[in-house]
């Protein structure tokens, strides 16, 4: 597996090699030590290329840091837009749902596709049938949801994310849950019929959560966004050659 592929997020770093679209073994780190982190996985291995897409800026010293460590460094984020413009996406994507829409293009070329990304916050991107972009929603994730009953509402305990969950609740810590779980299943089911032609992708930490609540016909592929990232490092070592 010769490119290291890294994905920073709101709340952890993903990472995993990869030797064109195949993936190897996923890793994942929550902490505030980022950049030590990342060095660590370059330990045993140096990379061809080391693709960090984040949804903060690099600084410049770790930029330098991991330069060192690979080969060739691409940066994705916020001060390195170029890779938006040339895959026709808008500037104020992140790259984790950029890489989620350039996986999700690659999979299911020539179907429009509506892509669900369940984690710190629920994203959803659409595409048409040729793979151009055509908008997307943000909103909070159910993780976020339950904090945020729970911080700004006196009353309201903290829950965890409920396994078993009515439609309407019948006490006070089941009413929560319903609330959350069966609003964002009412969203979810408002955007596939918007267009209900497309594939429909979940992805992300919450994805199989949601996906067993499911009657549509979906895909999961929880690895979307670092399968997007591979594609990127594999699509610029081809340029390279």
């Amino acid at each position: 597996m010769a490119n290291l592929i890294i994905d920073i997020g709101n709340t952890a770093v993903k990472a995993s090699w990869s030797d064109g679209m195949t993936l190897g073994r996923t890793f994942r780190y929550q902490g505030e030590k980022v950049a030590a982190y990342i060095l660590s996985l370059t330990d045993r291995q140096r990379p061809d290329v080391m693709v960090v897409a984040s949804v903060y800026t690099i600084s410049d010293a770790d930029a330098a840091l991991f330069r060192e460590r690979c080969n060739e460094l691409l940066l994705l984020d916020g001060n390195h837009k170029e890779l938006l413009e040339e895959k026709e996406l808008p500037s104020y994507l992140t790259y984790d749902r950029a890489a989620s829409l350039l996986a999700a293009r690659y999979l299911f070329r020539g179907k429009g596709c509506t892509v669900f990304d369940f984690g710190t916050t629920l994203t959803v991107d659409f595409t048409d049938e040729s793979g151009a972009y055509t908008g997307g929603n943000v909103s909070l994730g159910c993780r976020t949801r339950l904090k945020s009953l729970n911080r700004y509402s006196r009353a309201l305990p903290l829950l965890n994310q409920p396994e078993e969950v009515p439609v309407v609740g019948m006490d006070f810590e089941s009413s929560i849950g319903a609330g959350v779980v069966s609003g964002i299943m009412f969203e979810i089911e408002g955007y596939i019929a918007l267009h209900p032609e497309h594939v429909i992708v979940f992805t992300g930490g919450d994805a199989i959560y949601f996906a067993n609540r499911m009657k549509n016909s979906i895909f999961v592929i929880c690895n979307l966004v670092l399968m997007g990232l591979a594609l990127i490092a594999d699509e610029h070592v081809k340029k390279s050659n």
